[in-house]
């Protein structure tokens, strides 16, 4: 009877998890077929309608898309934003994450205090005087620019982060590397990075989705040139007003990355996010 009642648990749990996936998933599901359908047929109905007339599906707006050079360009703009963002925030706080848990230095817990204090600093108090710097340096409107100010403002959470995972790890472990004659290098590449992947796998999606999707920043700090891909959407919703055709796919691609990166790494994410719940 016992038996009984928990498969009838789990397969109520797993019917309520598969409408939650389907709930999640329209919108995404919506957005695809509205991409594949011209602006009249968009103007006459929504996007439900292809079930009773799949003749509106084309791949003409994607054909139009990659001939649309702004999209083009800035699309590969984010891809360049993103990536070494997301790289440099976890390397430099894979490295200091190491130094604050092991690392005996002068100074180390006032810096990790210090590191935790710009946790509460707001993107926003930043804009204005990190703007006037670039101006200075002439990093301003320059995709370096918008990159370093990712960084600089994705490392605290980062580090604090990293940190408290390594320093949970087991302290007779690092110990037992270090009689066996093994540098502080080659405990950080052979033992304590493979230990902390999925810390490190969780953080890189994080910073990877949260630079990806940005626009207040790229808004300001990126010129027609640089922009990513969220500026150009939005200014191409501001030109033309009821470009669907451009636009929908636009927003498709720009969604389906992200989506695409959390799903190859949700693996690990998961195996992060269920080592914190038991620390």
């Amino acid at each position: 009877m016992n038996a009984v009642r928990r498969g009838l648990g789990n397969s109520l749990v797993q019917a309520f998890l598969v409408v939650v996936g389907l709930i999640w998933l329209t919108p995404l599901a919506g957005l695809f077929l509205s991409s594949l359908r011209s602006a009249e047929d968009t103007a006459k109905g929504g996007w439900w309608t292809v079930f009773t007339s799949p003749g509106q599906l084309s791949f003409d707006n994607y054909t139009a898309l990659l001939g649309n050079s702004g999209i083009t360009q800035a699309f590969w703009n984010t891809v360049l934003i993103s990536v070494p963002t997301t790289a440099l925030v976890v390397v430099v706080a894979a490295l200091a994450g190491y130094a604050f848990a092991w690392l005996d230095f002068p100074g180390r817990e006032p810096l990790f205090l210090l590191v935790v204090a710009l946790l509460v600093v707001p993107v926003q108090i930043g804009l204005l005087p990190v703007a006037k710097l670039f101006g200075r340096l002439g990093l301003f409107g320059t995709i370096p620019g918008v990159v370093l100010f990712h960084v600089a403002y994705g490392l605290p959470f980062a580090v604090f982060l990293l940190r408290n995972y390594f320093a949970e790890m087991p302290k007779e472990m690092l110990e037992a590397a270090r009689m066996d004659g093994g540098s502080e290098w080659c405990i950080f590449t052979r033992l304590v990075l493979p230990v902390g992947r999925p810390a490190i796998a969780s953080l890189a999606i994080f910073q990877f989705l949260w630079v990806w999707n940005d626009m207040l920043v790229a808004l300001l700090f990126a010129d027609s040139s640089s922009q990513p891909l969220t500026v150009e959407l939005q200014s191409q919703i501001r030109q033309f007003g009821s470009n669907i055709d451009v636009l929908a796919p636009g927003a498709f691609v720009s969604l389906i990355v992200p989506v695409a990166v959390f799903f190859a790494f949700q693996r690990h994410f998961v195996q992060g996010v269920m080592a914190g719940s038991v620390k």
